[in-house]
């Protein structure tokens, strides 16, 4: 049940994400973080609204924009930092990287640099809890071109033959990289797809994180008690490019200042302030903890060890790999 204690620990959670992926661009641009990263700025409902609807023991699957789903199942801003800097405290050692982080305790079963890989991974995760007979479900994050992969409807179909409790939710930002979704898609609602499956499909609103906590709740009610899969799409939009360094030749700009007007957490910082849960002394407090925070991964992540060269085939899961020259 929401409580006002919840509501204001979503908004600081949709704040933690927003700071850590300002401070992550700031840092790329820099030069001190290798590789790719793919930014969730201005989808932050979607993931804190799932994920406070979920509890520690369930499980979770992610994409390459993982950041913000990882930070609202209760991932630790040090720890992933450090694992996008490659250091050897970060929470796959400095091996994964941006799109690779996972925590098992947490349920977080990882990012995915596939796209639409994790779908499986949630169907296959939902069938062990059902098998072993617990009331755990796997929750699904994916977007909206994911949707047009083998993976969702295979995934999807399996879920509903065998009426696993697993919810799929699309981020649909409109843009699968840089194909609008009304090109590359052969249907208006990604959650139109639902009824081929014979499960429910439901539209919200994924820049309000009450709507999305809601019927991602619903949702998680539904699979426990044993009455299968939903598909939630969550209609949202990123505000940066698909990763970092995108030129966005493929959007108008008005567009992106227009969504960037809707910005979820604003709306819901002003929300909390009518009702008179928290006032700007508030909102300034949580926002300086917050950026104290992100500000001691960072200083975590630059201190932190790199991987020694004999550590390369630890944790390796593949036959004889200490045997590979």
């Amino acid at each position: 049940m929401l409580n006002e204690e919840m509501m204001v620990e979503m908004y600081r959670q949709m704040l933690r994400v927003r700071r850590f992926e300002e401070k992550v661009s700031e840092l790329f641009a820099a030069g001190k973080i290798p590789g790719f990263v793919h930014l969730y700025v201005g989808e932050e409902a979607v993931a804190v609204g799932a994920c406070s609807a979920l509890r520690r023991d369930d499980y979770m699957t992610s994409t390459h924009r993982g950041h913000g789903h990882c930070i609202a199942k209760g991932g630790e801003l040090k720890y992933m930092m450090a694992e996008l800097f490659g250091k050897r405290t970060g929470y796959c050692k400095g091996k994964g990287g941006s799109m690779h982080i996972a925590d098992i305790d947490l349920g977080i079963l990882g990012a995915n640099g596939i796209v639409g890989a994790g779908i499986p991974i949630a169907v296959g995760a939902a069938l062990s809890a059902k098998l072993r007979g617990t009331d755990q479900i796997a929750l699904s994050f994916f977007g909206d071109g994911a949707s047009n992969r083998a993976t969702f409807h295979e995934g999807i179909n399996l879920a509903s033959i065998w009426g696993l409790p697993v919810i799929f939710l699309c981020e649909n930002n409109l843009y699968a990289q840089t194909t609008p979704m009304r090109t590359g898609t052969s249907v208006e609602n990604i959650a139109d797809r639902a009824v081929a499956y014979s499960i429910p499909g439901v539209i919200v609103d994924g820049n309000d994180v009450l709507t999305v906590y809601k019927m991602v709740a619903e949702a998680a009610r539904r699979a426990r008690r044993g009455d299968g899969p939903t598909l939630v799409e969550c209609r949202t939009y990123r505000w940066r490019g698909h990763s970092e360094g995108d030129p966005q030749k493929y959007r108008r700009p008005d567009e992106v200042e227009d969504w960037m007007g809707r910005c979820p957490i604003r709306s819901f910082e002003v929300h909390l302030k009518r009702i008179g849960l928290l006032a700007d002394r508030d909102i300034a407090e949580i926002d300086e903890a917050v950026r104290r925070e992100v500000q001691e991964a960072v200083e975590f992540a630059e201190r932190s060890p790199y991987p020694r060269s004999d550590e390369a085939l630890e944790d390796v899961y593949a036959p004889n790999a200490r045997e590979v020259t």
